[in-house]
């Protein structure tokens, strides 16, 4: 059953009382169940294991991975086999796109700890309390989505706004309820046998799991005299590297350096690869790209001419040459020079998300009765909780993290401008600049306070996720639009989620990422390590050390990079722009790739590189291998990252515990 939708024309010439009359009669299913108990409890328990997946990927990758349509099968999926065992009725549409929306607000808020927050803990060395970190992220989410809804009567009643990946969540919704059911089980198959495959992979390659099955369960460490579990090497090089020790082989190096301590790699990491799959081959190759000329190409140089090298850190102690330092000594500066420049040349370059942000659509003059009045969230809602939570934001930014309280206050009205633009940019490519729009933050409240690193992190950090959540929401709202769901319990769902997602991923980053010292202390250097490499905290703090303390003090080879990155991220993004996007490279992506590990760009690669080729291969649509590596890629992929992101995350949690 197609889902009814307005014609061009009748979007342009209806008014929107016209439009909500008509939505009302023929899509709006008032007796549908869609909050209930049940779709409650199942999305906040998805919200908050998926929010574990997304803090993983994040501190992996830097990039937020959707769970929206991971949580829509998934729920699918569960509820269908509790028909067929006849413990419960079938999953409605609505309960499952309530589930959804759960669970991609619990996603949204997992954010901050690998951006924005964990940059302030590594710039100032201050670790928060957990309760401060909950009540702050909490805050802000539910700003978001106080924003989200009086924008949802514009962007989404009014002008029909197409939102193209909360629309293909409609579609994909739709498409199980009512369409084939035999294609709507076949990728629920896939989801889950994927997402099984990928986590007994990870457990063989996990010491953490395997010390907890071969020592603590079977007690092999007593009855075979076991010194250390056995696994699986995900780095796939080290049993190169173990025969090499024992036959006195050759190590390779690269102008006299040992590629591992340049960080490269091999490494299959079952999460990496479909992460790649998600992302596409152009942004992936872009990656790649970064990762070579830095890590096979500028550190080594670099390592040589001794403009990076080992040395003695703040606390006396000898920090020798590794991958993180490569990057925090010299490759963060021209890496977030490239991505920086080249999401602000990106954005300028469409000048009508600017204007069309601010500029309403001529509607025909009509009947001002509002039909929706009972089922919509009442505005008076937004007018009165937006000051007060607004001013509670500011006010706790003040207290928790030293930021002076009147420049907490002058972000506020950024926030609702980067907010409409976010949102506007939403609306027509499914792609927020947040990431460039939080940069304007921080160098305005930088160029406002240069004393405190947190007076430009804190205020940027809040106006980006903002407007990243009300954004993202809006996206989230358009199925529940489409398929005729109640808006106000959609409010309702989205606040749940962001409980749901505060409540399990600021215990597990502390767990995961500032575990106790020998003393009981915590420390902000153990965030980024050789296995979470915090690329997007990385930028971020990149930009607060140069507002901060200027280029002085950087090795003049630095600054030519910096210079070099500039003018090459223009050139790439300008290329994109003269051909429509064709031209194959993303200066953000390949900025990106100098932050990230080579192993996990590799990775990255692969599995874009292997999809983009079975897609190639399987261009028929019906035919077995078309139903399973185009129109299955995303639930494999989902499968892939999911399975491997909550094993990762319960091997990191067993070896601190254990």
């Amino acid at each position: 059953m197609a889902i009814p939708q307005l014609t061009d024309e009748q979007i342009a010439t209806w008014t929107r009382a016209e439009k909500d009359k008509w939505w009302f009669e023929n899509v709006y299913r008032g007796d549908m169940p869609q909050l209930t108990l049940r779709s409650g409890v199942t999305g906040f328990i998805l919200g908050g294991i998926l929010s574990a997946t997304g803090l993983y990927i994040g501190a992996k990758t830097g990039l937020s991975v959707g769970v929206g349509l991971t949580s829509v099968i998934l729920a699918f999926a569960l509820f269908r086999a509790l028909r067929a065992a006849g413990l419960a009725s079938d999953y409605t549409i609505l309960e499952n796109n309530c589930t959804q929306s759960i669970a991609t607000a619990s996603a949204y808020v997992v954010s901050p700890l690998f951006s924005s927050l964990a940059a302030y803990m590594l710039v100032t060395g201050v670790i928060p309390a957990w309760w401060q970190l909950m009540l702050w992220i909490f805050v802000i989410a539910a700003i978001g989505v106080l924003i989200a809804f009086p924008l949802k009567r514009r962007f989404i009643n009014e002008e029909q706004a197409p939102f193209p990946e909360g629309r293909a969540c409609g579609v994909v919704l739709e498409s199980l309820y009512h369409g084939s059911g035999d294609d709507a089980v076949f990728k629920s198959r896939l989801l889950v046998v994927t997402t099984g495959a990928s986590a007994l992979y990870q457990a063989l390659v996990s010491d953490g799991w395997m010390k907890l099955i071969q020592f603590k369960l079977l007690a092999m460490d007593k009855w075979a005299g076991l010194q250390a579990p056995w696994h699986l090497h995900e780095r796939l090089d080290d049993y190169y590297y173990a025969w090499a020790a024992k036959a006195h082989a050759v190590v390779p190096t690269i102008l006299g350096t040992d590629i591992r301590q340049l960080g490269l790699r091999l490494t299959l990491d079952a999460a990496m690869l479909g992460v790649g799959g998600l992302m596409g081959i152009a942004v992936a190759t872009s990656c790649l790209l970064g990762a070579f000329v830095n890590f096979a190409v500028l550190a080594p140089l670099m390592i040589r001419t001794g403009d990076i090298g080992p040395h003695i850190g703040a606390n006396g102690a000898f920090v020798a040459l590794s991958r993180v330092e490569i990057v925090n000594q010299w490759s963060i500066w021209w890496g977030v020079t490239m991505m920086v420049v080249g999401a602000m040349v990106s954005l300028l370059a469409k000048p009508d998300i600017f204007t069309s942000a601010f500029r309403r659509k001529a509607m025909p003059r009509g009947p001002t009765n509002d039909l929706l009045k009972d089922i919509e969230v009442p505005l008076w809602i937004s007018w009165v909780g937006l000051p007060v939570l607004g001013l509670l934001g500011c006010y706790i930014t003040h207290v928790f993290f030293n930021v002076p309280l009147w420049l907490a206050l002058v972000s506020l009205p950024l926030i609702f401008v980067l907010t409409l633009i976010c949102a506007n940019s939403m609306a027509l490519t499914s792609w927020a600049p947040t990431g460039s729009m939080s940069k304007i933050s921080q160098f305005t409240m930088g160029a406002l306070d240069r004393s405190n690193p947190g007076s430009n992190l804190l205020p940027a950090g809040m106006t980006a996720e903002i407007a990243a959540n009300a954004a993202s929401l809006l996206s989230d709202i358009k199925p529940g639009y489409m398929l005729g769901g109640k808006p106000r319990q959609q409010v309702i769902g989205h606040m749940l989620g962001n409980l749901a997602g505060v409540l399990v991923s600021v215990p597990l980053f502390f767990l995961l990422f500032l575990p106790p010292d020998g003393a009981g202390g915590r420390s902000a250097s153990s965030i980024v390590s050789e296995q979470f490499a915090m690329p997007a905290a990385l930028q971020w703090k990149g930009v607060a050390d140069i507002i901060a303390k200027g280029l002085k003090g950087l090795p003049t080879s630095a600054l030519v990079a910096m210079g070099v990155a500039a003018v090459a991220a223009c050139a790439i993004e300008l290329a994109r722009k003269a051909t429509r996007g064709r031209f194959p490279l993303s200066a953000v992506a390949v900025g990106l790739g100098v932050t990230l590990p080579p192993e996990s760009t590799l990775a990255m690669f692969v599995g874009a590189l292997a999809f983009w080729l079975l897609g190639r291969k399987h261009k028929t649509p019906g035919s077995a291998g078309h139903r399973i590596w185009v129109e299955g890629m995303e639930p494999i992929c989902a499968g892939l990252i999911s399975g491997a992101a909550l094993m990762g995350v319960g091997n990191a949690i067993i070896n601190v515990l254990i």
